[in-house]
C-alpha cells in the first residue's frame, strides 16, 4: 500500500498545485492535506513505529488506518464542493479523528510492549498524532461554538501544518538524511528528545496566536525556529557536500527542511505584510521537495522489501537524477508563491511533474534488473 499511497500524494499536490489558479484556497489546501499528506503519513507510520519500538510488523487492520484517513478527507472535500453535504465536513472529521486516535493508542501499545527505550523520534509521531486529533476536534468544536468558526478554522490549519504534517517531517528527516547521506549521526537522538518540547511548544503558541492572541504567534515561530534551525545548521557541518550535490535525495530532504523554515518565517511576516502567502511556501517550497526526496529514498525499498540488493541501488540512482536541480527550483517556487507570485506554484508544479515522469521512466526501466545483494 505504501508505494500506491506516495503516487496519490505526488498526485495530489501537482493536481492541487495546477489547479490553485482557479480552485479556492480552501479546496487547495485540502486536496494537499487530508487528500495527500494524510493518508501517506499514516501510511509511513505504520512502517516506521515497528522499526522504533523493535517489535513486529503490523497487523493487516492497520493497512486500512490510511484508507480512513483517506474517506475522511474526501468526506470534507466533498462538503466543499457541494452544498448539500455540509455534513461531510463534521464527518469527515470525526472519521479522520477515529483514525488517528487508533494510529495512536497503537503505537502507544506498540511502546508498552516493548524491551527497553523507544527511539525518541517515536515521541515526535505521538506529538504529531496528538496534534492531528486536536484539529480535528476543533473542526467538532465549531459545530457548537459557530461564532468562534474563524478561529478555530486557524487553530485546525496550524495544528495540522505545523503540527501534524511538521512534527512528524522534521521527526523523520532528522533520521532520514543522515541515512541517505550513508553517514548515521550518533547524536540525532539525544537531539530529538531535547527538541521536542521547542517544537510542541512552537506549534501550539502560533495555532492559539493564530487563531487569537496574534503576539502569541511570534513568540511560537521563534520556538520552532531554534530545533528546526539548529538542524539545518548540523547539516551543513556534517552533510555540505551530499546536500549541495547535483544528484541524489539528500538536497531534496535539505531543501524541505528549509522550505519548513521559510513558511514559518513568512506566516510570521504576514502579520504586518498581509499580501504574503505562507500557506503557498508550505504548498509549493515544503511538502514537493519532502515527498519526491523521501520516495527516492523508500520508494525502492517499499515496492520490494528484504534484502536490499542492485535493483533498489539502480532505482535510487535514477529517481535521484537531478535532485539538486529540483531542490533549487522548489526552493525558488516556494519563495515566489509565498510572496503572491502565481509563477511560483507552477514552478514547483512543473518541477514535481518532472520528478513523476522521471519515477515512472524510472520505474519501467528497472524491471529487467535482478534483485540480487550487493
Amino acid at each position: 500500500m505504501l508505494p500506491a499511497l506516495v503516487y496519490l500524494a505526488l498526485a495530489a499536490f501537482a493536481t492541487a498545485l495546477l489547479g490553485s489558479l482557479h480552485a479556492g484556497r480552501v479546496v487547495v489546501l485540502h486536496l494537499v492535506l487530508a487528500v495527500g499528506a494524510m493518508p501517506l503519513i499514516f501510511g509511513a507510520m505504520s512502517h516506521f513505529i515497528p522499526v522504533l519500538t523493535r517489535t513486529r510488523a503490523p497487523g493487516a487492520w492497520l493497512g486500512s488506518l490510511p484508507i480512513l484517513a483517506l474517506a475522511g478527507a474526501l468526506l470534507a472535500m466533498a462538503a466543499f464542493s457541494l452544498p448539500d453535504m455540509l455534513w461531510g465536513r463534521y464527518a469527515g472529521a470525526c472519521v479522520a479523528a477515529s483514525a488517528a486516535i487508533a494510529m495512536l493508542i497503537w503505537s502507544r501499545g506498540r511502546r508498552r510492549a516493548m524491551l527497553g527505550r523507544p527511539h525518541p523520534g517515536l515521541a515526535w509521531y505521538e506529538a504529531a498524532l496528538a496534534c492531528l486529533v486536536l484539529a480535528l476536534l476543533a473542526i467538532l468544536a465549531s459545530a457548537f461554538w459557530p461564532q468562534q468558526w474563524a478561529g478555530l478554522r486557524r487553530l485546525h490549519l496550524h495544528l495540522n501544518t505545523l503540527g501534524f504534517i511538521g512534527l512528524t517531517a522534521v521527526g523523520t528527516l532528522a533520521v532520514l538524511l543522515p541515512t541517505v547521506a550513508g553517514r548515521p549521526d550518533p547524536e540525532v537522538g539525544p537531539w530529538l528528545r531535547r527538541h521536542l518540547p521547542w517544537a510542541v511548544a512552537g506549534t501550539l503558541l502560533v495555532a492559539v496566536g493564530a487563531a487569537w492572541v496574534g503576539s502569541l504567534a511570534w513568540v511560537g515561530a521563534v520556538a520552532w525556529a531554534i530545533p528546526s534551525g539548529r538542524l539545518g545548521v548540523r547539516w551543513l557541518r556534517r552533510y555540505r557536500a551530499e546536500i549541495l550535490a547535483w544528484h541524489g535525495a539528500a538536497p531534496l530532504l535539505a531543501a524541505a527542511l528549509a522550505g519548513f523554515g521559510l513558511s514559518i518565517l513568512f506566516g510570521a511576516a504576514a502579520t504586518f505584510m498581509p499580501a504574503l502567502a505562507p500557506t503557498s511556501v508550505f504548498v509549493a517550497g515544503f511538502l514537493p521537495p519532502l515527498v519526491s526526496g523521501a520516495a527516492t529514498q523508500l520508494l525502492p525499498g517499499w515496492r520490494r522489501p528484504g534484502a536490499q540488493g542492485a535493483w533498489h541501488m539502480e532505482l535510487r540512482r535514477r529517481l535521484g537524477r537531478f535532485g539538486g536541480v529540483r531542490a533549487v527550483l522548489f526552493c525558488v517556487g516556494g519563495i515566489a508563491g509565498g510572496m503572491a507570485r502565481e509563477g511560483g506554484l507552477l514552478l514547483s508544479a512543473a518541477t514535481l511533474l518532472w520528478f513523476i515522469l522521471q519515477a515512472v521512466a524510472a520505474m519501467m526501466n528497472t524491471r529487467t534488473i535482478p534483485q540480487e545483494k550487493v
